[in-house]
């Protein structure tokens, strides 16, 4: 093994803190390279690490004046003296002054294993500053571009994770580095492309046979790809050249435990065979032993000898107590929780552990005090899983409403697996499973067990699919499905079973009445085995003299269209049944049949013929009216409803008749129409009082579209009353109406909110969506949910309002991704998008082809600086009766401004290149009007608000040409539109935008400062920030600064990602020579531009080189350039100038 290998090992064992393997590797390297002071610093940092601080004190003490480890080996020192129990401050103010005069001379050697140092002691922007010095003085060192890549991968984000893989990549291409290597697999796997990675790993094993880190690291991505047999080989193939590793065995042990089930096997021949594995799996075993009791015992002699050699470690005390809470020692389980308590008074385990046990002895009150302090504690640290199960057991125990400790226990299971998000299949991904606990929410007692069922299943599935050896699981989750519904097994078998049944039955009912019951059960179970033609047969021998024949045909008819899809039969048996039997219920089935097969005007004949023979039924007169509703004869349908009323039929005819006056326009009809059905004396009967908040309902929706939101909100006040008594009687007197009225119960809290929204009373209405969210089931909740979010968002709560998104995302419900997009932009977030297209199409494989995620897509694209493939996925939800519209909008807007530019701005006009006033610029700028002048005869708007906006874009077009007479022409219509509509935004910004076009500024200001006095809302939330910027232009062209800050800090606040507002505030440092401020701002504006914009990188690269940051200079330079080859001036002005820069 050369010298360079057994360094990267070193480096490799200090990164996984194996401080005694490091210790072995750097005595190796002695013994094989004496003269070399590096393994002899390496030594000495390990004996400092087992604890040893005085002879690694003496040992760096004669490495100090080693030239290539002299700042180093004062850096240890410092750091070790500080270690100490006693440091000794004059000795680290001698080495601090000693290391600062050295390290103005230093080598590049000694810089880099000084930056080294810092990065293994976890002071990684310090390191930083060591390795830009070396990379600076040598020209560019493989070595230093190596750590700085490795530093950054410790920053552990997205983009300079890449930066770091680009990195490696590229020295890989002069020749195999194993540290360049092995960065690059972790970058790989870190972006979670486990493939890649192993692919990497593969390259460096057939290059570096021996180097037995990558052994580990292929086990561990093969465990991530879930390819569990090739795990264990080479876990086996591990052990083969190192019987003792520790990471092969806890592979191992790990596939008996989680895959076999056998823990005794586990218990051999890991626990006592290995030792160096004792803690590790004694204090894990746990999670997945299933509760066998001897294993339990086991663990417990263990851990109580580890407590006894070491009992100043409080871990080894809280897992005592949980092993005796899994061993029903109640008392036993407190008496640790308390000894780790005393030895760890902060320990938030041992309290969760010490209030568990509380629940358990029923000590409620105590409990209930313990987890008020305990919430208080969590609360700064979010929300934990375990804390929110303590309270569902603590509400289960004070016998709270079933629906309280149902929406516990999901928000138990919501946090548990958020925290496995983007967590590889590995030992940390079991660690945060913890299949015990989670076996502990579907076990749970007292828990009803159908509004469960669901949630267990999927909780259990989790568990089956990752630990398939923990039978306990196995067996909670066949008893789960078989609470759910018979499975196959006993389906076949309960059907032999039933076919004797029925055959005994044949024979005992013979020639009686009952035979024909008999024969539809027979024809009911030949068609559950999907024999249809047998039970057809049985079935047409019942005539229409002999009783249940109209059952028969009933049963014929299902067969014919639902298993047949013959409708022509289907209505042939309904047919023969009305002409066997001409009665008010043959008549009612047939129409009702003919509705079942689209054809109302049948129905409506079949039903007028049951009238005739019933005429005081409402039910009929009813169901002519939504028959003749069907075929568009809407005055017939008034006409009708109106002359049954008359003659004294069923009030909810009111409801039927005042929905269609409703559908046509006619409010004040529809007014009196319900408040006739609603002047009656209070009612009790339950049925009744449905039709009441039903109709509540419907009046409130007549007031909204007269406008009278005052009345609407009462008659919903009066709806929610009428609900609430529903909903405590209703799951008593009718269980299959719960559902129905529960989700008009949410329908009402969600219908006030929006008033509430509207009056700008937001407290209100957060208040009635969440009662919305307790009464609506799962299919319900994206509704509501997106009202929440739309009212968070009027108060700029955006973490929140993404944290409720995510929660409530369903991902068919592309409204609810497209609030998500845009929320994630103005947190300054977009990196986080992709992962729920990712989702999206994993959970419909047709979502491609969805117009919806078209269009999200879209949103996504534009956000990110990607105008041209934004256009192409707006275009293919252009023609969508949902998305076309707003397809259409977004689509106008980037032909319009596809650079997403200040229009009207004129502090960027002059700076942005020379690209800006080309003839083949212009002809492109023409050519967009003109896409968006055809675009704009698309769209079709159906109010008032939706005219006034197309007149609004009709006008940008104009105002997108640049000629005089067509931006004055914009110039009138939006002042008229200023004028009719008070503090409409998009027609004030319009007509700045117009003067500013004009050259007139003071007029274009005055509009501005009179948008930037208005309270920000989401509606408007482009055109505020369109307004800020355009002001802020203006000051800065003033030379007014701070009020420009000002603005554009708005901005901010209010949408993170606002490329412009960065841009011009590193414009603002630029023009005070704040050049690193500078850089930082201009770095933002080119992150959260998708590094799109060459204007936007050649200004960070200009800023870089005059903050001296050469190599982030020449970085940007080359993603510019990779670009955009032809980029004016910025090869000559900043990348030469930069290079030459670095040049001693």
């Amino acid at each position: 093994m050369d010298s360079e290998v057994l360094k990267t090992l070193i480096n490799y064992y200090c990164k996984e803190r194996y401080f005694h393997h490091m210790l072995l590797v750097a005595s190796e390297g002695i013994k094989r390279y004496g003269s070399d002071p590096v393994f002899r610093f390496f030594h000495a940092y390990g004996i400092l690490m087992e604890g040893k601080v005085q002879e690694a004190l003496r040992e760096f003490e004669a490495l100090k004046n080693k030239q290539d480890v002299s700042l180093c080996s004062l850096l240890a020192l410092i750091y070790a003296h500080k270690m100490s129990p006693n440091p000794d401050r004059e000795a680290i103010l001698e080495a601090d002054a000693r290391l600062k005069d050295q390290r103005k001379g230093a080598g590049q050697k000694a810089l880099y294993h000084a930056g080294l140092f810092l990065w293994h002691v976890g002071r990684p922007e310090k390191a930083r500053e060591y390795i830009d010095r070396m990379i600076k003085m040598s020209d560019g060192s493989k070595e230093g571009h190596i750590l700085k890549a490795w530093l950054d991968i410790t920053r552990g984000k997205e983009p300079y994770t890449k930066k770091a893989l680009r990195c490696f990549e590229e020295i890989l291409e002069d020749g195999n580095d194993i540290f360049a290597l092995l960065g690059k697999a972790q970058c790989l796997e870190m972006r979670q492309n486990y493939s890649g990675a192993l692919d990497t790993v593969n390259q460096m094993i057939v290059n570096f046979p021996s180097f037995l880190p990558a052994f580990v690291k292929k086990m561990k991505l093969q465990l991530a790809l879930q390819d569990w047999d090739q795990t264990v080989e080479t876990a086996q193939r591990l052990l083969l050249q190192d019987s003792q590793n520790v990471e092969a065995l806890r592979m191992l042990a790990l596939y008996y435990l989680c895959r076999e089930g056998d823990i005794e096997k586990v218990s051999c021949i890991v626990l006592f065979k290995f030792p160096v594995l004792k803690i590790y799996f004694v204090t894990h075993t746990h999670m997945c032993c299933g509760r066998s009791q001897p294993i339990l015992q086991k663990l417990q002699t263990l851990l109580e000898r580890a407590f006894s050699l070491n009992s100043q470690r409080p871990e080894f005390a809280i897992e005592l107590g949980y092993q005796m809470i899994l061993q029903g020692k109640i008392k036993e389980a407190v008496k640790w929780y308390k000894s780790a308590m005393a030895l760890d008074e902060s320990s938030i385990s041992s309290l969760f552990g010490f209030i568990q046990c509380q629940l358990i002895e029923g000590q409620i009150e105590e409990a209930d005090q313990q987890l008020e302090f305990f919430s208080a504690v969590q609360q700064s640290m979010g929300k934990s899983a375990e804390l929110t199960y303590l309270h569902a057991i603590l509400a289960m125990k004070k016998n709270k409403r079933q629906e309280e400790v149902i929406n516990l226990l999901n928000d138990v299971l919501d946090i548990h697996f958020s925290h496995l998000e983007d967590l590889p299949l590995g030992l940390q991904y079991f660690e945060k499973l913890n299949p015990d606990f989670l076996l502990e929410i579907p076990a749970s007692p007292g828990q009803p067990v159908t509004p469960l069922l669901r949630r267990c299943t999927s909780a259990l599935e989790v568990i089956v699919r990752t630990v398939p050896g923990l039978l306990q699981a196995v067996f909670l989750i066949a008893k789960v499905k078989y609470l759910s519904g018979i499975n196959n097994i006993f389906i076949s078998f309960l059907q032999h079973e039933a076919a004797k049944v029925l055959q005994d039955a044949i024979h005992e009912f013979s020639g009686t009445s009952e035979e024909l019951r008999v024969t539809i059960a027979n024809a009911d179970l030949a068609l559950a085995q999907g024999d249809t033609e047998r039970a057809l047969s049985m079935l047409r021998n019942v005539t229409a003299e002999q009783p249940y024949f109209i059952e028969a045909k009933e049963k014929m008819a299902d067969i014919y269209l639902k298993h047949r899809k013959e409708k022509m039969l289907y209505i042939t048996c309904y047919r023969e049944i009305a002409e066997r039997m001409p009665n008010p219920r043959s008549f009612l089935l047939l129409g009702d049949a003919y509705m079942n097969i689209q054809e109302p005007e049948e129905a409506i004949v079949a039903y007028e013929q049951a009238l005739n023979q019933n005429p005081k039924d409402g039910t009929l007169a009813s169901k002519i009216g939504k028959a003749l509703v069907k075929t568009h004869n809407y005055s017939k349908a008034i006409t009708y409803y109106e002359a049954a009323l008359k003659s004294g039929q069923q009030n909810y005819l009111c409801y039927d008749l005042a929905e269609l006056l409703l559908k046509l326009k006619w409010y004040d009809k529809a007014e009196k129409v319900l408040q006739h059905a609603l002047a009656h004396e209070p009612v009790n009967e339950l049925s009744a009082l449905m039709e009441d908040g039903r109709s509540q309902v419907l009046l409130a929706k007549v007031y909204s579209k007269m406008e009278r939101p005052g009345d609407a909100i009462t008659s919903l006040q009066q709806a929610r009353e009428l609900q609430a008594r529903v909903l405590k009687r209703v799951q008593m007197e009718q269980p299959d109406a719960v559902p129905a009225q529960k989700h008009l119960a949410a329908e009402i809290c969600a219908e006030i909110a929006k008033h509430s929204v509207a009056q700008r009373d937001y407290e209100t209405a957060i208040k009635f969506y969440r009662e919305a969210l307790v009464h609506c089931e799962t299919d319900n909740k994206v509704m509501v949910a997106n009202g929440v979010i739309l009212v968070l968002n009027l108060k700029d709560d955006l973490e929140i309002c993404c944290q409720y998104l995510k929660y409530y995302l369903f991902l068919d419900n592309y409204m609810t991704l497209s609030r998500l997009i845009d929320l994630l932009r103005r947190c300054g977030k977009l990196e986080d998008v992709p992962r729920f297209f990712l989702m999206a199409e994993k959970c419909n494989p047709r979502a491609k082809l969805e117009p919806g995620f078209q269009y999200c897509k879209g949103l996504y694209l534009w956000y990110t600086g990607e105008p041209n493939d934004a256009l192409r996925h707006f275009n293919k939800a252009r023609k969508d009766s949902d998305w076309g519209q707003n397809a259409l909008y977004n689509m106008i807007e980037i032909c319009l401004n596809p650079d997403n530019e200040t229009i009207g701005g004129e502090v960027f006009e002059n700076l942005d290149g020379d690209l800006g006033n080309s003839s083949e610029k212009q002809e492109s700028v023409q050519l967009a009007v003109r896409t968006a002048e055809k675009l704009l005869k698309e769209l079709k708007p159906q109010t008032i608000q939706g005219h006034i906006q197309l007149r609004i874009m009709e006008n940008c077009c104009l105002m997108a040409t640049k000629q005089k007479s067509n931006v004055e022409q914009a110039l009138n219509t939006f002042t008229e539109i200023a004028t009719s509509e008070k503090d409409h935004i998009p027609a004030l910004l319009g007509m700045a935008t117009a003067y500013m076009i004009l050259k007139q500024t003071p007029r274009a200001r005055n509009q501005l400062k009179r948008i930037a006095k208005m309270n920000w809302n989401p509606i408007d939330a482009e055109e505020f920030e369109k307004s800020w910027l355009l002001l802020a232009d203006i000051y800065i062209q003033s030379a007014k600064y701070d009020m420009a800050e000002e603005l554009l800090k708005r901005c901010l606040r209010h949408n993170r990602s606002c490329c412009k507002a960065y841009e011009y505030m590193g414009y603002i440092m630029e023009k005070e020579q704040a050049y690193t401020d500078a850089a930082l701002n201009y770095e933002m504006a080119w992150k959260h531009g998708n590094q799109m914009n060459p204007a936007v990188g050649y200004k960070l690269a200009f800023n870089y080189l005059k903050a001296k940051k050469y190599v982030d200079a020449i970085d940007v330079c080359h993603q510019v350039l990779e670009a955009h080859p032809s980029y004016p001036k910025i090869r000559k002005d900043i990348l030469d100038k930069a290079r030459t820069s670095l040049r001693p």
